[in-house]
């Protein structure tokens, strides 16, 4: 009986210090959108598009990661699970970017004006799209479907966020080389 007691104590003391690791990682909690919901347990800190990503972006002096999908999307489906709850990855990606996800049927004003910017800047397109951004709104680089690892001629989500990066360091070519966003203040 004793021991029994003490494998109790022992499981309720494991589990209690297991629970942090299972608090909240993002900020979609309280988003509707059934693409946003399906996120909610990614090792991502994703948060809803609006004005706290910006100013969390601001404060940090970091780039914005977009992720624009869709439910009904099989690409978004894949690069969900093959990219965004690796946890490699997401620890890359939390380190480095403030990311944000959008649900494509529920905004599609904001898809229309994020399309127009990747064509503009001849940047992919379609669903998934990857879109980096600056605190301010300026749209500088994107891509489609990006794999956790390197396949064939499809670069990973590293490659692709790396070489971000290193253009978010070149202020003045971004300048020159991006698409102004209608940001919410």
């Amino acid at each position: 009986m004793r021991m029994i007691f003490a494998l109790a104590i022992v499981f309720s003391l494991a589990w209690t210090a297991a629970a942090p690791a299972q608090e909240k990682r993002n900020h979609l909690s309280g988003e509707s959108s059934p693409y946003l919901k399906r996120a909610i347990a990614q090792p991502v800190a994703w948060y809803p598009w609006g004005a706290a990503a910006f100013g969390r972006a601001k404060e940090l002096n970091r780039p914005i990661l977009l992720d624009v999908g869709a439910v009904w999307c099989p690409w978004c489906d894949l690069m969900d699970r093959d990219t965004y709850t690796d946890a490699v990855t997401a620890d890359y990606i939390n380190q480095h970017f403030v990311a944000v996800k959008v649900d494509f049927d529920a905004s599609p004003k904001l898809v229309a004006q994020l399309q127009q910017a990747q064509a503009i800047l001849n940047l992919p397109a379609g669903l998934p799209l990857t879109s980096f951004i600056t605190p301010d709104g300026k749209l500088y680089f994107g891509a489609g479907y990006l794999p956790s690892k390197h396949k064939g001629d499809k670069q990973s989500f590293q490659e692709a966020a790396d070489e971000a990066l290193a253009r978010y360091a070149q202020k003045s070519k971004i300048d020159e080389e991006s698409f102004q966003l209608e940001v919410e203040k």
